[in-house]
């Protein structure tokens, strides 16, 4: 059920705007236009071969970044419509949100930032907002998507301080701001931060099984499954196998969402923010978990760690796409031409690179590698 709009909610009539001035689209919100501009972006379609755990080749049916994004976007839009925020902010921000991330997932994060020390490091966040703001280039007027305030707030959940005082110096008291000064971003970006956790949690369990990597019995070791289990199967006894495991994943997910809807009204309520800049000067998050959900969730994900992004077959993936992202970037430092004339021209060397291979999809990141080197490590 929807709920009544919130005065503390973002509002696309009511926007800090856009970096450059532009006049008001006739049929479309504000947030509304930047989603439709993330959609139709190149780095957009690029998710759909990006790693999300398991790689690209290894199965059709893991999920990608794209469709990680698409879940994120529903669970967000869904939270989103019974608190009454606004629903096309919370989906344009979800679907930004992984616009930056490498090939090969963290562990291209990991060796870019590696590569990058001594040249500003590499932080996955801040480069979903390169994306947006300068590496996209679709039109005549200007770089990236000029996209507006909220949602770029939205999109950089994460930076250092050195990065922060860097976008704060060209643009006092913005987007970065909270890191420097403290307080919130909206409460819309704040969503999508606690959808993103509830999606990849709930389908690394699907693909972390489906890969066969874990045991539905190692699950049950953890309380928030073993919970949902127990009534699918109270509710179905005679339910198993793949349809036992998507049941409980689904209430899995309701159960989440139904506690982030009733912990964040409690605590609307309590502070009573008068609008979104007051939603901005609060000291800890608005929307959360209540606190016995946020125990059940860092258990499943400490699970998670132990028993997937460690497990001995992800590791061993993990290092041969290691080698590939740092042969490329050594390769490419070495001789700009192997680079496309637009990165070969900027006289930044390193983050030209950088950012060619941070857009690279798994597949063509493997492809390169075999050209510039004449090993097939995959």
């Amino acid at each position: 059920m929807a709920g009544t709009r919130l005065a503390c909610a973002a509002d696309p009539a009511r926007s800090r705007g856009r970096r450059l001035s532009e006049p008001a689209a006739p049929t479309r919100s504000e947030f509304q236009r930047d989603r439709d501009r993330i959609i139709h972006s190149t780095a957009f379609r690029r998710l759909v071969y990006k790693t999300q755990v398991f790689l690209n080749h290894e199965g059709d049916l893991f999920r990608t970044r794209l469709t990680h994004s698409l879940e994120v976007a529903q669970l967000g839009r869904s939270i989103a419509r019974s608190l009454g925020l606004d629903e096309d902010l919370v989906e344009a921000v979800a679907l930004a949100h992984d616009l930056g991330h490498t090939p090969f997932g963290h562990a291209g994060q990991d060796v870019l930032d590696d590569c990058m020390r001594g040249h500003g490091g590499f932080e996955h966040n801040l480069q979903s907002l390169r994306v947006v703001d300068s590496l996209e280039q679709r039109y005549p007027d200007f770089d990236g998507l000029n996209l507006c305030f909220e949602t770029r707030e939205g999109i950089l959940k994460h930076c250092s301080k050195r990065h922060a005082e860097l976008i704060e110096a060209g643009e006092p008291g913005g987007i970065a701001a909270r890191f420097l000064y403290g307080g919130q971003p909206s409460l819309e970006a704040q969503l999508c931060n606690l959808a993103d956790e509830v999606a990849y949690n709930a389908h690394d369990v699907d693909d972390g099984v489906r890969s066969g990597l874990i045991e539905l019995e190692q699950l049950l070791e953890v309380e928030l499954v073993r919970e949902h289990w127990r009534s699918a199967l109270v509710d179905h006894p005679t339910l198993g196998g793949k349809r036992l495991l998507f049941e409980t994943i689904r209430r899995m997910l309701s159960a989440q969402v139904y506690d982030i809807i009733d912990a964040t009204r409690a605590a609307l309520a309590e502070a009573s923010p008068a609008d979104a800049d007051a939603v901005r000067r609060c000291e800890k998050p608005l929307v959360h978990f209540s606190a016995a959900m946020r125990t059940a969730s860092a258990a499943l994900k400490r699970f998670l760690f132990a028993n997937l992004y460690r497990h001995p077959q992800v590791q061993a993936t993990r290092a041969r796409a290691e080698e590939v992202l740092r042969d490329l970037f050594a390769a490419y430092s070495a001789d700009a031409t192997q680079l496309p004339a637009d990165f070969a021209d900027r006289p930044d060397r390193e983050r030209a690179c950088a950012d060619y291979i941070a857009g690279m999809t798994d597949r063509f990141a493997i492809r390169e590698h075999r050209r510039l080197t004449g090993k097939s490590l995959f």
